[in-house]
């Protein structure tokens, strides 16, 4: 296995603390939250602390979390719930580089007709908030913009997208997935409407997220059963997954920003060790609008897979973990104007909790050892 993981944006480990919440609710508390007795309503009591420790995080009310299988189904049920509300001729504003998660419900509304405009980024992959507003128009009824890219952590400028779009009578959704824990998320801050968490993206189990819907919001079910999450999201509620989250989420909340600080440092001090050493290595991405603990640079005349495969004390992706065993260049790298070459050489490093000091010096040393032999290959 590989001694340093910087693959953090793929999926993180569970907390510690996360572990010992959950621990109970995976042994002892094992009752349904819908059952009336005592073993019930204990894990009823839980998924609504969580509820609460979730909704903390974001600035909302607890009434305004829907737990989910992960960001994927939040996804689906954002995209698919609002405009299931809405008869007639329907328009979506959205951005040429978001995950598949939202990229693949657009496309099956476009097959339901729905009318689909993908705003183009800059070389930073950023989408200039003013061409979004532009793009607007008269039957427009849902604006989704990620939060952070998940290859090259550049960040949105939500909070824009949001105040003019919702001034029009337009409902804004924000992918959070990679941006929950590492960077703040207040809903009110951002203004936007919804927003998807993916719990494995904050130190939680796979398997669980949440969408936050703000009040007064209409969305359909994609599902359809016995009335769970107010009807939202039917089915017995996966109680220990659900305590892991709210665990991440005070988590998150009680010393994200020290943490996002650290990382910063450190991603920071491995692309200067890196450059150093590599002339001609390019960082993708905006230089400073960026996730505080992703560093996504190409290697010059070689393959990010081929430095990857030298470099075996290190995990990380050569793109989004989506995409992985691909030899095509990044979609998203290809939209913010990069040449499939240079695309190709493409490797995302991405830093989490445990990561040290002396892993980043460690890390850097073998990329830059990788770098070499493949070069000479």
């Amino acid at each position: 296995m590989a001694s340093i993981y910087l693959d953090h944006n793929a999926t993180t480990p569970l907390h510690p603390d996360v572990v010992e919440a959950m621990l109970p609710y995976l042994t002892t508390h094992f009752g349904n939250p819908s059952s009336g007795h005592e073993v019930g309503l204990r894990a009823r009591a839980a998924v609504e602390a969580a509820r609460e420790q979730v909704a903390s995080l974001l600035g909302c009310s607890s009434e305004e979390v829907v737990f989910t299988s992960g960001g994927t189904e939040s996804n689906n049920l954002a995209l698919r719930g609002l405009t299931a509300t809405h008869a007639g001729a329907m328009h979506v504003l959205t951005s040429a580089v978001e995950h598949p998660a939202i990229e693949m419900p657009c496309r099956q509304l476009e097959r339901q007709n729905v009318r689909v405009t993908r705003v183009a980024v800059d070389s930073f992959g950023r989408v200039d908030p003013g061409a979004v507003v532009q793009a607007l128009e008269r039957d427009t009824v849902l604006v989704t913009v990620m939060l952070a890219n998940n290859e090259t952590g550049t960040l949105m400028g939500v909070r824009e997208i949001a105040h003019e779009a919702r001034a029009r009578g337009v409902i804004v959704h924000t992918d959070a997935a990679q941006a929950v824990g590492k960077v703040p998320t207040r809903v009110a801050d951002l203004g936007v409407d919804m927003l998807s968490i993916a719990g494995h993206k904050l130190y939680a189990p796979k398997g669980v997220g949440a969408l936050y819907l703000r009040k007064g919001i209409k969305i359909s079910p994609l599902l359809f059963g016995a009335g769970h999450e107010r009807g939202m999201r039917p089915g017995t509620e996966n109680v220990a997954s659900i305590v892991g989250l709210g665990a991440a989420c005070a988590l998150a909340e009680r010393d994200g920003a020290r943490q996002a600080d650290r990382q910063r440092g450190l991603r920071d001090k491995l692309w200067e060790l890196l450059k150093e050493k590599i002339p001609g290595l390019s960082l993708n991405g905006h230089p400073s609008e960026r996730l505080p603990n992703t560093l996504n640079v190409s290697f010059p005349g070689v393959k990010g897979s081929e430095v990857l495969a030298r470099a075996q004390d290190v995990a990380a992706s050569t793109g989004s973990a989506c995409h992985a065993g691909s030899e095509t260049p990044s979609t998203i790298l290809k939209a913010m104007g990069i040449s499939d070459a240079v695309a190709l050489g493409a490797v995302r490093l991405s830093l989490g909790r445990e990561t040290s000091e002396d892993d980043i010096v460690r890390a850097a040393a073998s990329l830059v050892h990788a770098y070499d032999a493949a070069a000479k290959a």
